[in-house]
């Protein structure tokens, strides 16, 4: 499952630079997260950064996007190859 920020996300700017993926960017209003990147940290730690550290409890699992540990796993295995090669 991809997480995704919704519009109660306050700019506050804490959860952009500990995204291990890269998935998190500055929207047209607020935050936005690239469910391609997002591995919901699986494979860096065993919680998403971005809910840990969000003050507002902005960050919710994206239900267009649902998907396995196995395949955010999968995920994380591709991201880390790419950046690698």
């Amino acid at each position: 499952m991809a997480l995704m920020i919704t519009d109660e996300c306050i700019n506050c700017d804490v959860c952009e630079p500990a995204c291990p993926n890269n998935a998190i960017s500055m929207g047209d209003e607020f935050y936005k997260i690239d469910p391609a990147k997002c591995t919901e940290c699986v494979g860096h730690f065993d919680e998403p950064q971005c809910v840990m550290l969000c003050p507002v409890a902005c960050i919710p699992v994206n239900p267009a996007h649902v998907e396995t540990r196995e395949t955010l796993l999968q995920k994380y295995q591709r991201l880390t190859a790419a950046s690698a090669g």
